[in-house]
């Protein structure tokens, strides 16, 4: 006999997602996998495994992501839409990862193409939004606007969703060909986008750009005091916040306060070089930090 509900409803994975837990979301998800199968709507056993392939792969467990994608791909997705464009975007999204982008590119593409045929306009932006991830430069730059128009233009209000990390990411696509004022104006919106949302953690993560950006206008004192503030929130809720002391490192240091700033570069590298990830894509960076850090001979 088939089951009529699940622990969860079919397509409310985003709920249970955390991002900076990807271990313990995977065990979250494996707990509904028991009973997913009997699940009566098609959609749902291979959408959780997509979701579950995402954990592992961002867990850089890259094979056992893949070997749970193969077992999707022999399936008959054809008859499960949805869940063949998860497939795809986390198909992608584990090569991309795994520095394969050119592999990846295909997969967000064709996830792109078939969100739009069936009106999904949540994955069409996902998709989008990956395809400028992946693509250098200016075309990259051009996939970030139109995820941000249509997500803008869609009625539905999970697509609306995604515009705080939108335009986040387009404003650092800007903030990287050094058109700050551009740039700003994204954070900012990402900002208001995010303080409407609620969370409270992308509300900091949001003032955090709009500090930055502010330093590259060379606005020091309105990022100083934005990024003051954040380290007293992340002291008092006894959280780690290295990209917080590196960024007033960095504030200090461009207004000549090295002293300042010499004890901020040593907390950031201490923090962030715990970070797999930095450790293995921005060796430089930390060089760079743990040499900032270190007291005058």
């Amino acid at each position: 006999m088939r089951k009529r509900r699940s622990a969860i409803e079919p397509f409310d994975f985003e709920s249970l997602w955390d991002y900076g837990d990807p271990a313990g979301t995977e065990q979250k998800f494996r707990s509904f996998l028991p009973e997913a199968a009997d699940h009566e709507d098609p959609e749902y056993y291979p959408q959780l495994r997509t979701q579950l392939a995402r954990t592992l792969s961002l867990q850089r467990r890259f094979k056992e992501a893949h070997a749970l994608l193969d077992e999707l791909e022999s399936s008959r997705l054809e008859q499960t839409p949805i869940a063949h464009i998860r497939y795809l975007l986390e198909r992608g999204r584990t090569y991309n990862s795994a520095g394969q982008p050119e592999k990846a590119l295909p997969l967000f593409l064709e996830a792109w193409k078939r969100s739009l045929e069936i009106g999904a306009d949540f994955y069409a932006v996902d998709a989008a939004h990956m395809v400028a991830i992946v693509k250098p430069g200016k075309e990259g730059l051009s996939w970030n606007m139109k995820a941000i128009r249509f997500a803008e233009a869609s009625r539905q209000d999970r697509a609306r969703g995604w515009l705080g990390s939108l335009y986040n990411n387009t404003g650092w696509s800007f903030h990287e060909i050094q058109d700050y004022e551009k740039a700003l104006d994204l954070f900012e919106r990402a900002l208001a986008f995010r303080i409407e949302q609620g969370n409270p953690e992308n509300v900091r993560i949001a003032r955090w750009c709009v500090a930055r950006c502010y330093r590259s206008l060379g606005r020091l004192r309105e990022a100083l005091e934005i990024q003051r503030a954040l380290l007293a929130e992340a002291q008092a809720a006894g959280k780690p916040a290295g990209y917080t002391h590196e960024e007033l490192g960095e504030i200090f240091r461009a207004r000549g306060q090295q002293d300042e700033a010499r004890p901020h570069f040593q907390a950031a590298f201490e923090l962030l070089s715990q970070d797999p990830w930095l450790a293995e894509n921005e060796p430089v960076r930390l060089a760079r930090l743990k040499t900032l850090g270190e007291e005058e001979a």
